[in-house]
């Protein structure tokens, strides 16, 4: 399991600069959100994605993964019933895959709450309805790009589409593709499920349900920076045989934006370190 920093921790940086500081902190890999590359994501071509990989690959680093995939351009919607805006929001998703694709990243990762949300006046049953139809367009796409597209289970206080491992696995079976999966967010997990994230981990890794793994604490702060478990996540992970990314995904820089980044790493590495010394 390697580490990744998700780079709008960084965003105040010069991407060069993030590269350098993510790499001197130790993490193997960025995930990119679309939205701190350009004002406007959807000028971003295969062009700009091989020089963002190789700037990455000059200071150690692959691009692991992509997310906060709808933030810009705004007003797109996965969920809506306009009929035109749907299909311009799956283009844009598609052409996010090919970005994905292009910088050598293997994931993608779809929280985006507020684009997956009902409108007004729209029931849940018919936003979950029309945001199932776009990825089941996205995913002979995503397995084409070779990509895993991960569908996020979020918190109930950001969005009532999908919240749980067991809603968004049951969206992976029903489309039945390779290319989608779900994935585990340590703080939505343990503000939204019922059962624990290491139930979780044990339940869904094993099925092939999990392709991507963002670690943070229910405080919204990097992980080991509250009172949620790692350790137990970290070796569960191992034992079921999870081998992807171990993306740091704090919301609260505590104390500082690469005070932050710093802690994660140390804090997992440490963790991970143990548990190597246990297994020998």
């Amino acid at each position: 399991m390697k580490l990744s920093l998700c780079n709008e921790v960084l965003r105040h940086l010069a991407f060069e600069e993030q590269c350098r500081v993510a790499a001197a902190l130790g993490y193997a890999g960025l995930e990119l959100a679309p939205f701190t590359l350009a004002a406007d994501p959807s000028t971003l071509d295969e062009r700009h994605a091989r020089h963002t990989a190789a700037v990455a690959a000059e200071h150690g680093l692959a691009v692991s993964s992509l997310h906060w995939l709808l933030v810009q351009p705004e007003g797109l919607s996965l969920s809506t019933p306009d009929a035109a805006l749907h299909a311009r929001t799956v283009d844009f998703l598609r052409h996010l895959i090919d970005y994905a694709a292009a910088c050598g990243a293997s994931v993608l990762v779809h929280g985006s709450p507020k684009q997956r949300s009902p409108a007004r006046g729209q029931s849940v049953e018919d936003a979950l309805d029309r945001v199932v139809a776009g990825w089941q367009a996205l995913a002979p796409h995503a397995q084409a790009a070779g990509v895993v597209y991960c569908i996020e289970p979020l918190g109930p206080f950001e969005t009532p589409v999908l919240n749980t491992l067991a809603q968004a696995a049951a969206v992976v079976e029903r489309i039945g593709s390779p290319a989608l999966c779900t994935m585990l967010d340590l703080s939505a997990a343990t503000l939204a499920e019922r059962e624990d994230p290491v139930t979780l981990v044990r339940r869904h890794v094993p099925a092939g349900h999990i392709a991507h793994v963002q670690l943070n604490d229910r405080n919204r702060r990097g992980p080991g920076q509250g009172d949620t478990p790692v350790l137990p996540v970290l070796r569960a992970l191992r034992e079921t045989g999870y081998d992807g990314w171990l993306a740091m995904e704090p919301f609260d820089y505590h104390p500082d934006a690469v005070g932050c980044a710093a802690f994660s790493a140390g804090y997992v590495r440490g963790l991970l370190q143990a548990l190597d010394e246990v297994s020998t």
